[in-house]
């Protein structure tokens, strides 16, 4: 399995015997299809490995949550003269950055299965 390059997962445990793994990214258009690729991979390998996602309370082995958002990057100039504060463009606004949300729920051992299959801590 490669190594994650977008996906940094920050993992916790509800001490039920559910855990979670938390990720957030945020990428220039340069770098969304990639990205995307990185998420599907990642999966397609939990579905292939462990089945359809679903309520675990329902039997299913795993479940997410993925969410994302663009963003458009407008620099602003911030003048303030003593009686006001004015912004206003200080250039032409930057291509769009996408914020990525994926949060995956499972097993102690399955969230752990995944960080060592894909390289995480």
């Amino acid at each position: 399995m490669p190594t994650l390059q977008y996906l940094d997962f920050e993992s916790s445990d509800d001490g039920t015997g559910v855990a979670t793994l938390d990720a957030l990214a945020n990428v220039a258009a340069q770098h969304l299809d990639a990205l995307c690729a990185e998420v599907a991979q990642l999966l397609d390998w939990l579905q292939r490995h462990h089945g359809a996602p679903g309520p675990l309370e329902d039997g299913a082995a795993w479940d997410h949550a993925l969410s994302a958002q663009r963003e458009q990057v407008q620099p602003l100039r911030a003048d303030w003269d003593g009686a006001g504060l004015q912004l206003a463009a200080a250039g032409p606004a930057q291509p769009p950055r996408t914020t990525l949300s994926l949060t995956l729920t499972g097993s102690p051992a399955l969230c752990a299965e995944v960080l060592a299959a894909f390289g995480g801590d």
